[in-house]
């Protein structure tokens, strides 16, 4: 079964990590403090750009020193309530089994919206008590929402590795797995990772499937990549493509995921392929690139990557046969993720109000919200006297009073 490499090889300790030696020195000493008292700053706020460590260097030090990780993407838990009930006993109690505690609470930079308020309140108030290290992590510690969160933490910045420790890393990787690499192939790929050590691991990967030898001729086309190409370019390039390969380069060339490119080719081929047996072909390669993404979600076996990368990619490509260009035709974001996004914040919407029902009536949230809010949208939009009562009671906020009233 094949892995990911950015898994398989991450750094089981912190010795192994790439670069930043000051930052981690200063996160090690910071965290070994604990074991003579609670030091002054209760938290450490690790920050800087994606790929650079930040993460895995908590996991690897909490290894290296036997303690427990409880570890959490902070986006999942934006409110008040949902912080408390996850970070706020485990920052007061030791673990089961009498060994130290580190909480993570990753990838701050998800809270978004004035439901986040309260979790960046319930984060800051849990600090001020704790008493095990607390980490946060976000690749922008400045944003104005950290403004009172940044005083009682310890402030860490992550930077990007030099091309040669990232070429150390890849070096490594491939001694691992049994493949010979020119160096400058390894060179190559570490400048062109631009510090970002996930990512150049990826394309180390993506480079030697199925290879026991890697030159510089396998890897220079990637200099032809721009990360930041626009996704309606390389739309363009899988959709009016000539060749497979031309078609199949796209995907190196894209800065979002497979499944978002995926999302992306399926919103946007009915309108690029005027012909119907065009269309009718390009749909049955989407549906087999679906067959296998499903399979991967089910067995982890992420060989089949390659089958879903063919068949979204060149399969569509080689759809075009007959169809004719119909002038300019723009390119639009796919609805799918637009649907999921607008009932996904509506969701959330509901339950924010839920519990606020539920701190008065004593009820279950999910409860409140199916049997009450029906209610309550009603008398908002025909009784705004009785509307502004019910909203102070509960106390509303304006989100949720303009959701009430449609």
């Amino acid at each position: 079964m094949y892995a990911a490499w950015t898994v398989k090889h991450k750094p089981a300790s912190v010795a192994e990590i790439v670069g930043n030696t000051e930052a981690i020195k200063t996160f090690s000493e910071w965290i070994k403090s604990w074991s003579k008292g609670v030091p002054k700053k209760r938290a450490a706020f690790l920050y800087g750009p994606p790929g650079v460590g930040k993460t895995v260097t908590v996991e690897a030090l909490a290894k290296d020193l036997g303690m427990e990780l409880v570890e959490k993407n902070a986006s999942d838990y934006r409110t008040e309530e949902a912080v408390n009930r996850f970070a706020g006993l485990a920052s007061q109690y030791g673990s089961l089994f009498g060994s130290r505690r580190i909480i993570l609470l990753d990838e701050l930079d998800g809270l978004t919206g004035n439901a986040d308020k309260g979790g960046v309140k319930a984060i800051t108030d849990i600090i001020k008590t704790a008493q095990c290290p607390i980490v946060l992590i976000a690749n922008n510690a400045y944003d104005p929402r950290f403004i009172n969160l940044r005083s009682y933490c310890i402030l860490i910045e992550f930077k990007k590795p030099a091309a040669s420790e990232v070429a150390k890393h890849l070096k490594r990787i491939s001694e691992r797995e049994g493949i010979q690499v020119d160096e400058n192939a390894l060179k190559f790929i570490a400048q062109r990772s631009e510090g970002d050590v996930r990512s150049a691991v990826n394309d180390f990967q993506a480079l030697a499937q199925g290879k026991k030898r890697l030159t510089y001729e396998d890897v220079s086309w990637l200099g032809y990549r721009d990360r930041q190409d626009s996704i309606f370019n390389l739309l363009r390039m899988i959709i009016y493509s000539r060749t497979s390969a031309s078609a199949k380069q796209a995907v190196d060339m894209a800065d979002v995921d497979i499944d978002m490119l995926f999302e992306w080719i399926y919103e946007n081929a009915p309108e690029h392929l005027t012909d119907p047996h065009d269309l009718a072909q390009a749909m049955d390669a989407l549906s087999m690139a679906d067959v296998y993404r499903g399979r991967i979600r089910t067995t982890q076996d992420w060989s089949f990557i390659r089958y879903v990368i063919d068949y979204m990619t060149a399969g569509v490509a080689m759809s075009r046969q007959r169809s004719k260009s119909a002038g300019w035709t723009p390119f639009k974001f796919p609805s799918r993720i637009q649907m999921l996004s607008r009932s996904k914040a509506e969701r959330a919407m509901k339950l924010s109000i839920g519990l606020k029902i539920k701190r008065k009536c004593h009820i279950s949230a999910s409860r409140a919200s199916k049997e009450f809010l029906p209610y309550l949208r009603i008398i908002f939009k025909n009784n705004a006297e009785m509307a502004d009562g019910i909203a102070k009671w509960l106390d509303l906020d304006d989100e949720m009073i303009a959701y009430l009233k449609g």
